[in-house]
């Protein structure tokens, strides 16, 4: 009976051996898509009524947020209204320059300026 007991393990642990290991796959994260600003330019052309209406019909921002960044674009010459992928800036940049004119401005001649830049990481 030692002799089976001392066989049956040994076959056992050839068993274990031979099978093969299990590989632990990693989850891998899914790559994120690089983020884009859209930035808008300031001009003399659109009052800051223009501004903070496009922002709140255009993004969705409350009155206080668009004054906010009116002031910013006229103080700073630029303000970051959005920051996100390349086909959606793309689209918000296109939407801005589409808005129209300024009616509160005799001499505004169409749109403001958008362009889109890579966002640091």
């Amino acid at each position: 009976m030692g002799q089976e007991a001392g066989a049956a393990a040994t076959t056992e642990e050839v068993e274990l051996e031979s099978q093969p290991e299990r590989r632990t796959r990693k989850r891998s994260q899914p790559k994120r898509q690089p983020r884009y600003n859209v930035v808008l330019w300031n001009d003399d052309d659109h009052s800051y009524a223009y501004v903070v209406t496009m922002l709140m019909d255009l993004f969705g921002y409350p009155l206080e947020k668009g004054f906010q960044m009116a002031k910013e674009v006229d103080t700073q010459g630029r303000v970051i209204v959005l920051t996100t992928t390349m086909e959606h800036a793309e689209l918000k940049r296109d939407q801005i320059h589409a808005y129209g004119k300024d009616a509160m401005i005799s001499s505004c001649k169409g749109s403001m300026s958008a362009t889109i830049e890579p966002a640091p990481e």
